[in-house]
């Protein structure tokens, strides 16, 4: 590989490289163009990603540059997982194999990775059969994320959707109920959560967006007792995963 084209485990970097990774088949998390790069193999790049619905993401060329390091990025660079993804239907075959009723967690979009990493974290702890993301405007997993996971990652079974609302509704005709963690909903700790059940959590900033919030069953809240009135979403997700834990195993 020329000098100018480094790879590493998350993160690949240059013109060459990025294209071959496209014809190659792995997953990508997204693609990163540098703005104003609209250029020669650029183009070839970015219409392969519209044709495969890659996420491109046009980002400033020093935020590149501090990504890259000293590496010669040629104005694009690609994202590609830390762990293989699963599907939907994998994590509910998953709950069916072990005989229990389906667990899932379904992150809308979570933007920190530290927060995601912690969520995987406490979902495997928590007895989770899988995590459910959406593909835009969410991180992916990426080498942070793994590492805040410490190795609960390599456990939990992550899927990656289009469309939360939509995955919502077929979860919904599989008879499971799906609860948002959210302001203004009922305790958490007098909810039922028996049967098949899927908790949705909301991002850092913005809690969980008003389309997949009219989407869930129920909304369960925590008491905020202090001056601020909100968790951070790991901490409220963890809370509520050790309730519906608690209640699975009947203590």
């Amino acid at each position: 590989m020329p000098k100018n084209e480094i790879q590493n485990d998350n993160l690949i970097i240059g013109r060459n490289a990025v294209l071959e990774l496209l014809k190659s088949g792995r997953e990508i998390e997204n693609i990163l163009v540098a703005k104003g790069e609209k250029e020669g193999s650029i183009n070839k790049i970015i219409s392969i990603c519209r044709e495969r619905g890659i996420v491109v993401k046009n980002v400033d060329r020093k935020k590149l540059d501090f990504m890259c390091g000293i590496g010669n990025h040629q104005g694009v660079a690609a994202n590609v997982p830390a762990h293989s993804y699963s599907t939907v239907d994998e994590i509910l075959n998953f709950a069916e194999e072990k005989g229990e009723k389906p667990f899932i967690i379904i992150c809308d979009e979570i933007e920190d990775s530290h927060n995601l990493g912690a969520i995987i974290r406490s979902a495997e702890a928590c007895g989770v059969h899988g995590i459910i993301i959406p593909k835009r405007r969410n991180v992916g997993l990426n080498y942070i994320v793994a590492k805040t996971s410490c190795g609960a990652l390599e456990y939990m079974k992550v899927a990656r959707v289009g469309n939360i609302a939509a995955t919502i509704d077929e979860l919904k005709k599989k008879n499971i109920w799906v609860y948002c963690a959210d302001m203004d909903g009922q305790p958490w700790c007098k909810t039922d959560f028996s049967g098949g059940c899927a908790l949705v959590i909301g991002s850092e900033g913005k809690g969980v967006g008003r389309l997949v919030k009219e989407k869930c069953d129920v909304t369960v809240s925590l008491p905020m007792l202090g001056k601020v009135n909100s968790l951070n979403a790991s901490v409220a997700g963890g809370i509520i995963m050790y309730e519906i834990a608690r209640q699975r195993l009947g203590l």
